[in-house]
């Protein structure tokens, strides 16, 4: 961690998007396999099920695969998110700079990171299981949920 975040420019439906963010706030980047399959759907949903707190923590949130953004599009529309980014990376370029792009299956690993405002990896997942509850906290965490709380786990 601390490593600086390499920089993207991506397209989206939303138009293109920048990595890190151009307005200095903390960007939540998910990758995943392919838009509509069940493993990425629930890993997408799991993201947008959070956008409202993911808002109030001033962050954005930008999820990327390798499929065409005609397809990012209406995984979006079939997901009912406005807020969350869906990015096209149609060359595996963008996961092939964060390390997570698989050379064999041609498409992005599942992962995550946490990028700050000022363009430092501040948290990296580049195995992210959209199972791990305990992955999912961590990235909340880094992204400024709890700061300032008590700790309330008793594990």
């Amino acid at each position: 961690m601390g490593a600086v975040a390499p920089h993207l420019t991506l397209n989206s439906a939303a138009g293109q998007v920048d990595v890190p963010h151009r307005e200095g706030r903390p960007v939540l980047l998910v990758f995943f396999q392919e838009a509509g399959t069940p493993t990425c759907t629930t890993q997408v949903a799991s993201v947008v099920q959070e956008e409202e707190t993911i808002a109030e923590l001033g962050a954005v949130a930008i999820c990327v695969s390798t499929d065409p953004l005609e397809q990012q599009r209406a995984f979006a529309a079939s997901l009912g998110t406005t807020r969350i980014v869906l990015a096209s990376d149609p060359d595996g370029s963008a996961a092939r700079a964060y390390g997570v792009y698989d050379e064999v299956a041609r498409r992005a690993r599942r992962a995550a990171f946490v990028v700050s405002g000022q363009g430092t990896v501040l948290l990296a997942l580049p195995w992210y299981n959209p199972l791990n509850s305990d992955q999912l906290a961590q990235l909340f965490l880094q992204l400024g949920l709890g700061d300032g709380a008590e700790d309330t786990n008793d594990g």
